[in-house]
């Protein structure tokens, strides 16, 4: 009886230390830089960020998607992450607002992620995969306040795609005036964000205090005017 020859396997060489050490590098580099400006940044302004060469962060990535890729890998973790947190509450409209509370902040805190979550820039193939492995479980979150008679029974998981688009515009219009004088808006998108989840409420036994001020007629004027 003959022994067996080993099978071959597949599996990657393991990178050497240093170059797993700049993969790292390169990866966080580029979470900065798409957060701030989105993929339109290039991969040398990746490599300006992480302190190394372009040649190098094309040895770790063959190309900008690529990178996309592993990054948004990890976004959608961290995305299904807050959503099983959501679902762990045992009240359902903790549930809601935990979910679509840290899902948008996220979204307004990282403008590459914002681009990631509505498809933009990325294949067909794998937001349709994120698509699969995200819709059911905010579809739980609006059904469970449903079943449970605290939001309204035309509410769909949808709406709630739709809802953080709307707050990530707002976030970006505020965010975007530079007016000399301008107001704090960092938070601004917060109070639309509330009146969102009001509307969604079925019985609402009283106005509930906003979380932030509107802005005043001139304030508003000033957003309006000096946005590009």
């Amino acid at each position: 009886m003959t022994e067996a020859s080993p099978r071959k396997t597949s599996q990657k060489k393991p990178l050497r230390k240093d170059a797993a050490s700049n993969r790292v590098l390169i990866v966080e580099a580029a979470k900065r830089v798409f957060s701030e400006h989105g993929f339109s940044a290039t991969l040398h302004d990746v490599a300006k960020e992480a302190g190394v060469g372009v040649g190098t962060v094309y040895r770790r990535f063959a190309n900008k998607q690529e990178l996309m890729q592993e990054i948004y890998e990890e976004q959608i973790e961290e995305l299904l992450g807050i959503l099983h947190t959501a679902l762990a509450f045992e009240n359902s409209w903790e549930c809601l607002v935990h979910y679509l509370e840290n899902a948008t902040r996220i979204q307004v805190r990282d403008r590459g992620m914002a681009q990631i979550f509505s498809g933009q820039d990325m294949s067909s193939e794998v937001f349709a995969s994120s698509k699969n492995r995200i819709a059911p479980l905010v579809n739980q979150v609006i059904e469970r306040g449903i079943q449970d008679g605290v939001v309204r029974a035309d509410a769909q998981g949808t709406d709630l795609i739709f809802i953080q688009v709307g707050l990530i515009d707002i976030a970006r219009l505020v965010g975007s005036n530079r007016a000399e004088h301008k107001p704090d808006t960092s938070e601004l998108y917060r109070r639309y964000l509330w009146l969102a989840l009001e509307s969604l409420r079925k019985h609402r036994p009283t106005d509930l205090p906003l979380p932030v001020p509107a802005l005043t007629t001139e304030e508003t004027h000033l957003i309006f005017s000096h946005h590009d």
